[in-house]
């Protein structure tokens, strides 16, 4: 692992990204799902209505982080980046009207709590939401008698999964400002950008951009307070009945540093419960480098991942018919395992 791109620099639009919003989970047992990830991963209800709940994370002071949504097929509805105020929003939907992408605004409440907001079809397809606002909700850091389980502090990530990883490196780097933790790339004569972990906040990502069949997503990743956290969420699949929920580790990746474990919910969605990355409050460091061919990249210890970890993601929706956005096969096609 060495320094590498160091005439890299992200972009400076005239928008303000700060951070990863939400995301919206498609699920087709509400309450089953609703039940999961509130008695057993231990995410908080905000609010509901018959279609939808909304959760929240122990470090949240916003209406919510996590929607479930009843649906007749699993998968992402959308996924949401904050944004530092309503003019970013104008501005953001300029940008993306120029380059002839497709644009909806949600009204205010349209989704429970948040203000007004900008849900686009990206350059790959994917639907991606922007708000400035959202109403506050009580934080939890501190009501330690209301902890369960893993505990999530924070929604943290999204890892997703496009055609050509060097081109979402591009878009989210060049246009969006968007900095770069660490990367993946294959050797000469090759030498393109295969992964990227990308930020806004100070730690290493905000999203990861991989080489795959998509658009798809591959995870969302929620932050624990510390590394027991990790033991007591898979002793409470575990002793629920879901151990076969638990898809990989616990082990540690190389890139990021995190303490991991990946789990599916009842619907097969994909979730991450993680520890231990580090911050990038540094924004002139050089990101990282990882070769293909270094498999601590993927594990810096423990048992290597199911065939299925690499090979299924989950589908995302167009935001104009609601269908799912067919899926493309990746640009290059001899693929080493290539997901974090």
């Amino acid at each position: 692992m060495v320094a590498s791109l160091p005439a890299y620099q992200p972009g400076k639009p005239d928008f303000n990204i700060l951070r990863l919003g939400h995301i919206e989970y498609l699920v087709t047992d509400l309450e089953h799902s609703r039940d999961f990830y509130v008695n057993l991963v231990g995410l908080f209800e905000t609010d509901r209505d018959p279609d939808h709940v909304y959760l929240r994370a122990i470090e949240d002071r916003e209406h919510y982080s996590v929607v479930l949504t009843r649906a007749k097929a699993p998968g992402i509805g959308h996924f949401s980046f904050r944004v530092s105020c309503e003019e970013d929003l104008d501005r953001l939907a300029r940008k993306f009207e120029s380059h002839g992408l497709p644009i909806r605004w949600l009204q205010p409440d349209e989704e429970r709590g948040q203000g007004r907001a900008l849900r686009v079809r990206d350059p790959f397809g994917f639907p991606v939401e922007y708000y400035a606002q959202m109403e506050s909700a009580p934080w939890l850091l501190q009501q330690y008698h209301l902890h369960r389980h893993g505990c999530p502090t924070r929604l943290d990530h999204l890892n997703v999964l496009m055609p050509d990883a060097q081109a979402g490196f591009d878009w989210y780097t060049r246009e969006l400002g968007f900095g770069c933790a660490e990367y993946t790339a294959a050797r000469k004569p090759e030498d393109r950008v295969w992964a990227s972990w990308l930020y806004r906040k100070a730690t290493v990502h905000d999203i990861a951009v991989m080489t795959g069949k998509g658009p798809s997503v591959h995870h969302a990743g929620f932050s624990l307070m510390e590394p027991m956290g990790v033991i007591r969420a898979c002793d409470a699949l575990g002793g629920a009945g879901y151990a076969d929920n638990i898809e990989r580790g616990p082990a540690r990746h190389g890139i990021s540093n995190a303490l991991f474990v990946y789990i599916r919910d009842p619907d097969g969605n994909r979730f991450e419960l993680y520890t231990g990355d580090y911050l990038t409050i540094d924004r002139d460091q050089p990101p990282m480098r990882w070769e293909l061919d270094n498999p601590r990249r993927q594990s810096l210890w423990g048992a290597p991942p199911p065939r299925r970890w690499f090979e299924e993601s989950m589908p995302v929706y167009d935001i104009r018919d609601g269908r799912p956005v067919p899926i493309a096969n990746p640009v290059i096609h001899a693929i080493p395992s290539y997901v974090e």
